[in-house]
């Protein structure tokens, strides 16, 4: 097996602020793509599992198979553990893993599965080739990613621009691409893989609800996460910017207008049989 070469800095870290969303997410919302495809006796790797709600989801869908969810961090497999644990799942289990060198054979998945992933990594190109490398011929590589430069919101914000300029300098810093959503097909196609469907969904918040649970969670997460440490670490912010930022998330979360609307890519790549 090839030697890890992870070089990026998770961006956002653990904090709060980042599980509030993570455990939000549910096949149904951040893996509608994928879902028509997978039958009931599927063995699945999730990578980047985080919390593990949407390999929870996916063990429920594929009840005579076995889901597979893996992370770089071991904390956060525990927080996984208990998430199927608690929705009394047996055919499902967690392990440290880098995806730029996974430690599974050849053709060993009939699904690999990323979600928001290959944004963080330092080579996504080689994060393909491993995903398509574990996958059996004939299956699948389902990746989705978020694409910052394409969100959008409303009403305009000054201090909402200054978060998005500030969000993708960290990012970049850290070694990881925050615009990643429009180059998943380019990255697979380097990667190999030729039979290649792009699409593409989104996350709308514009309820009452959506909007304080938004706002609230990057206004948090400003101020408060590992993003926050590595801005004012890496010179790009200053604390009183930072709460500058914050304060604009707040009070775009009170507008009865507003609406932000999140972007993702998304590839659905068959191997070749």
């Amino acid at each position: 097996m090839p030697e890890p070469r992870e070089t990026a800095v998770y961006t956002h870290g653990h904090h709060e602020s980042v599980l509030r969303s993570h455990t939000w997410r549910t096949a149904a919302n951040s893996a509608a793509y994928l879902l028509p495809s997978l039958k009931p006796h599927m063995k699945i790797l999730d990578i980047g599992c985080g919390p593990g709600t949407i390999t929870a989801d996916l063990a429920e869908l594929v009840p005579d198979g076995h889901v597979t969810g893996v992370d770089r961090v071991p904390e956060i497999l525990e927080q996984a553990r208990a998430t199927a644990a608690g929705r009394g799942l047996a055919n499902v289990g967690f392990a440290v893993a880098d995806v730029h060198a996974l430690d599974y054979p050849d053709d060993t998945f009939c699904v690999v599965h990323a979600h928001q992933v290959l944004q963080h990594v330092g080579d996504p190109v080689q994060a393909l080739r491993e995903m398509k490398r574990v996958v059996r011929p004939g299956g699948l590589v389902a990746v989705r990613d978020a694409d910052y430069a394409a969100m959008t919101w409303y009403p305009a914000s000054a201090g909402l621009d200054d978060w998005l300029d500030l969000y993708r300098r960290v990012a970049r810093a850290n070694g990881g691409e925050p615009d990643a959503g429009r180059r998943l097909k380019a990255w697979a196609l380097r990667a190999g893989l030729t039979d290649v469907t792009a699409t593409s969904g989104t996350w709308t918040f514009a309820s009452p609800e959506e909007r304080a649970w938004w706002s609230g969670l990057w206004a948090d997460r400003t101020l408060a996460s590992a993003y926050a440490d590595r801005a004012r670490q890496g010179g790009h912010a200053t604390t009183e910017e930072l709460r500058g930022v914050a304060e604009a998330w707040r009070e775009w979360g009170t507008r009865e207008d507003g609406w932000f609307s999140v972007l993702h890519g998304e590839i659905l790549c068959r191997k070749e049989a």
